[in-house]
């Protein structure tokens, strides 16, 4: 009962944090806008051009197509585009854990639908009588497989980057090894917990037991692997890890939010806003010392 509590509950915390992480974001004061060209949504962007470009482009209207603007982004979310065209053999390793977790996410999808079939008589295995069982099956194979071992090599490979790389030594924080270490012992518990079931099966029926709220039994293996889990979800919203709430605004907001700033606009109605904000924290770098307290 506790294992299933601690499912439920790191299930929770994760989407509730990630919901509230992207509240803070889309609430924060207006950004100090770094519009980079060619901005995807305009017209003719695949030119470089932009829309202050044109003459008199105040009394024209701004087109936009926010179709391309998404496709762009999903580009750099799925692919991670940028790091691919500008860093490409750390792309592989960092790709191998993104594209482990992406199907990762996709396995535990299946196994919700692959239980709520078996719950309602649809058997999900090699020999099942249902194509749709059948195809449940061998699909759910190759995404728990593949993520896992994805999952683990990347974390893997970039802990030992980070490492032995003098340059990126200089730049990787203890929370940063800890980061890949807790992402790396989680999935190796998981490796060595479904090796045993290579069907998947009992995966299924554990996901069962969750999904119709009835406590099911575990062995030290999968002890370990469901807390160092539940763990990692709740850990990673409130993490730098959780740049996955921030993307994007990042793009949307900060790279590519280029509406004029007009006379009676919102975006003038938002730098007013904004231009009334205040700090409510001092500046802690060390070169920067406040101002000394006047003598009595």
């Amino acid at each position: 009962m506790i294992l299933s509590i601690i499912a439920y509950l790191s299930i929770v915390l994760f989407v509730g944090i990630s919901v509230y992480k992207a509240y803070q974001f889309a609430n924060m004061p207006f950004h100090g806008r770094m519009d980079l060209y060619p901005v995807p949504k305009e017209k003719g962007y695949e030119h470089g051009g932009s829309y202050y470009e044109e003459i008199a482009w105040w009394s024209k209207p701004h087109e936009v197509s926010h179709v391309r603007e998404i496709i762009e982004m999903l580009k750099e979310i799925i692919f991670i585009k940028k790091l691919f065209e500008n860093q490409r053999p750390f792309w592989w390793i960092s790709y191998a854990l993104h594209l482990g977790i992406y199907l990762l996410m996709a396995w535990t999808i299946l196994l919700v639908i692959g239980a709520m079939f078996e719950l309602n008589g649809i058997i999900v295995a090699a020999n099942s009588s249902s194509i749709w069982g059948l195809l449940l099956f061998y699909v759910s194979l190759v995404t728990g497989y593949l993520g896992l071992a994805f999952g683990a090599l990347g974390s893997g490979l970039l802990f030992l980057r980070r490492l032995f790389d003098n340059t990126l030594k200089k730049y990787t924080t203890p929370q940063e090894y800890f980061n890949l270490l807790l992402i790396f012992a989680a999935l190796m518990t998981g490796i060595l917990t479904w090796s045993r079931d290579l069907s998947f099966g009992f995966a299924r029926e554990v996901t069962g037991n969750l999904v119709t709220f009835t406590p099911f039994a575990a062995d030290g293996l999968l002890t370990l692997h469901v807390i160092l889990v539940g763990i990692m979800l709740i850990y990673i919203p409130i993490s730098k890890m959780s740049h996955y709430v921030g993307k994007y605004f990042t793009f949307h907001k900060v790279l590519w939010d280029n509406n004029p700033n007009l006379k009676g606009s919102d975006i003038e109605q938002q730098v007013i806003k904004a231009s009334s904000f205040r700090p409510t924290t001092s500046w802690s770098a060390p070169h920067i010392k406040p101002p000394a307290a006047p003598e009595k």
